[in-house]
């Protein structure tokens, strides 16, 4: 028996359509690998893990925390700047993604040309910290032993050319004083070894320290931004405690491959900004002394390269390299 042609062409073009759709699945259709630059439990690891529990329920898929640290960023931004432009892969990162440029010779990606700008998720001001028990009671009581020990005394970091690490600088450099900066594999690391006594001070964001400082195991000496932070409106600002014009803190945000789809790029961009102001996490980061933003793609891309250009003299300057 002869198939009548109509019904062969119905059936083709039935398949073909179904196949079509199949290719058109909304996005996501399967797990979100998010990327996180520093080792658990840092500022950038509880932002991503806050933001990825919101966008996990709103999609009825996993957001899969990946955890790389090392080389300041460079290790995981170069594994997601690699990763196929499908918004299966994304990363999650901090000022220092500005500032990498500066830092290495050479670097294995384009920090502009081979990411996708999303959202900034938030800023937050850095904190000097010490231990509770420390000798160091203010800001003036450093200053004057790093002065009558130059050198001698140091400060940890979560990398090489990130905001804590800046942070370190300007004092250095505002305050005129000598103190060796000693990187860490993020915020956490470096905390861990202050509350050991492995080294005297630490600058460090709130959200990875603030439950440290409730604890009672450190204390901090002030806020590196221009202004108190709601958190902890008894902590002075560094500029209050005796250097004024101090200012300086970090941002957080998503960046995708370049390549992005425009359409997954608006959804990113759209469900991103709506779960960071929901009223869960916007008071989860709120409590944790950040401040939520969720801004559009083009704001965020304006402001990494605005660092880009405020730091490259700065760094510069200051002789500071990636390792």
């Amino acid at each position: 028996m002869t198939v009548p042609l109509r019904l062969v062409a119905a059936t083709l073009l039935l398949i073909a359509a179904s196949s079509l759709a199949a290719g058109q699945e909304a996005y996501p259709a399967r797990p979100v690998h998010l990327f996180v630059p520093f080792a658990p439990g840092g500022a950038v690891d509880i932002v991503a893990r806050t933001l990825g529990d919101e966008l996990s329920s709103r999609w009825g898929r996993a957001v899969v925390i990946e955890n790389r640290p090392g080389a300041g960023g460079v290790v995981a931004s170069e594994a997601a700047a690699k990763a196929p432009p499908d918004g299966y892969t994304l990363i999650i990162v901090a000022t220092g993604h500005a500032l990498n440029p500066h830092l290495y010779a050479k670097l294995p990606y384009d920090s502009f040309k081979d990411f996708t700008p999303i959202t900034l998720i938030g800023t937050s001001p850095n904190m000097l910290l010490v231990r509770a028990d420390s000798e160091l009671k203010t800001l003036a009581d450093l200053i004057a032993a790093a002065r009558a020990r130059p050198g001698q005394l140091s400060y940890g970091h979560a990398g090489n050319g990130t905001s804590s690490h800046l942070a370190g600088e300007l004092l250095k450099y505002m305050a005129k004083i000598d103190i060796t900066p000693i990187p860490y594999k993020g915020g956490a690391p470096a905390l861990t070894d202050l509350i050991g006594g492995h080294i005297p001070m630490t600058f460090n964001n709130i959200p990875e320290s603030i439950a440290q400082i409730r604890a009672g195991t450190v204390r901090p000496l002030g806020v590196t931004t221009a202004i108190r932070s709601p958190v902890l409106p008894d902590v002075p600002t560094i500029a209050e405690a005796g250097l004024p014009g101090f200012d300086t803190g970090v941002w957080w945000g998503l960046l995708g491959p370049a390549g992005l789809a425009p359409d997954i790029k608006a959804k990113l961009a759209k469900d991103c900004s709506e779960a960071v102001n929901t009223p869960t996490v916007k008071a989860r980061l709120l409590a944790l002394g950040a401040t939520p933003i969720g801004s559009p793609p083009d704001e965020f891309a304006a402001l990494i390269r605005s660092d880009y250009e405020k730091w490259g003299p700065i760094i510069k300057a200051a002789g500071i390299r990636g390792e």
